[in-house]
């Protein structure tokens, strides 16, 4: 190949299923490499096996591909993390310190997913600024400081144009999420539609940041569109879009499916989400790059529904 490529690396996940979709539409198939720890059972254009943790063969993929973009998306969430602290870290540090060093060679643009998982319990709760203290409580948040640090250090140090911002949970119907803290304000929405209840992971109340993936890959994609000189944060950006309780989404649930009934029995998650913020302050995003939100709780729950209706081909009553 000869022209110039976007390669993605957990292409598979939540994010990246939807991504690559949308990099698709954008810059046409041939432009876009997929990539995963494993092949998926069905798959289409450009995909290749890869380990974050293989420098190698990055290296040969990105010299057969031509590639001038990253989006690294491989990673090891919150829960899961928790449950394997050393590998989480392994997979997450090693795997971007790799993204950051081909960056450096052959002048690649990276984006790298931080999360509201570097905040912890020094943190101010309402309306996260920032510049906050990144106390972390999770080997998730840790990595994700860690490699804010690295991102902003290849920035100074070398120029590598790498871009970032801070996720707040994501949800979407196109994909399941992969073992996060926040996964229940996906989970819920799908048991609502086969009409099935619903036990949620955390405390009816907390109150934690959430976005909608139309949201989260316009705002990605805006980011690294952006002219150079207006990214002027090369840590990570705060980002924002609405934040909410578990219980006000299964009331809004409720507007269109009277029946759904939610219970809450709370598990080693409830820990995480209370360390994390309940808002954030994205005004540097905003100021910067123009960041804005287009989806509240009310029309994300309309959109969800709708389309996991046609997804599970039932009727809401």
């Amino acid at each position: 190949m000869t022209k110039e490529t976007i390669l993605i690396t957990g292409a598979s996940g939540q994010i990246g299923t939807v991504l690559t979709e949308e990099l698709r539409k954008r810059y046409g198939s041939d432009a876009i490499l997929q990539t995963d720890i494993r092949l998926p059972e069905e798959r289409q254009g450009h995909f290749e096996v890869l380990d974050v943790l293989d420098a190698g063969q990055l290296t040969r993929l990105i010299r057969k591909y031509h590639v001038r973009q990253v989006y690294h998306l491989a990673a090891i969430l919150s829960a899961k993390g928790e449950k394997n602290p050393k590998w989480a870290w392994e997979i997450n540090m090693a795997g971007l310190f790799n993204i950051l060093e081909a960056a450096r060679e052959f002048g690649i643009r990276v984006f790298f997913p931080s999360s509201i998982a570097v905040f912890g319990g020094m943190t101010p709760r309402v309306n996260t600024p920032q510049y906050a203290v990144l106390q972390p409580e999770t080997v998730y948040g840790i990595s994700k400081v860690a490699g804010e640090n690295w991102c902003q250090y290849f920035y100074q140090k070398y120029g590598v144009d790498v871009r970032s911002v801070r996720y707040p949970g994501i949800i979407s119907y196109q994909s399941m999420p992969g073992g996060g803290t926040t996964d229940y304000a996906v989970e819920i929405y799908h048991n609502a539609v086969k009409g099935e209840p619903y036990t949620c992971f955390l405390e009816a109340n907390t109150r934690l940041p959430m976005m909608y993936m139309p949201d989260a890959i316009r705002a990605t994609l805006e980011l690294m569109e952006a002219p150079a000189a207006s990214v002027k944060i090369r840590s990570s950006y705060n980002l924002a879009g609405m934040s909410f309780t578990p219980a006000e989404v299964a009331a809004e649930i409720k507007k269109h499916i009277p029946g759904f009934q939610a219970t809450y029995e709370a598990d080693f998650r409830q820990n995480i989400a209370a360390s994390w913020p309940e808002s954030i302050d994205d005004g540097s995003a905003r100021e910067d790059w123009g960041w804005q939100p287009e989806y509240g709780l009310e029309e994300m729950t309309a959109d969800m529904l709708a389309h996991l209706k046609e997804y599970y081909q039932v009727a809401l009553m």
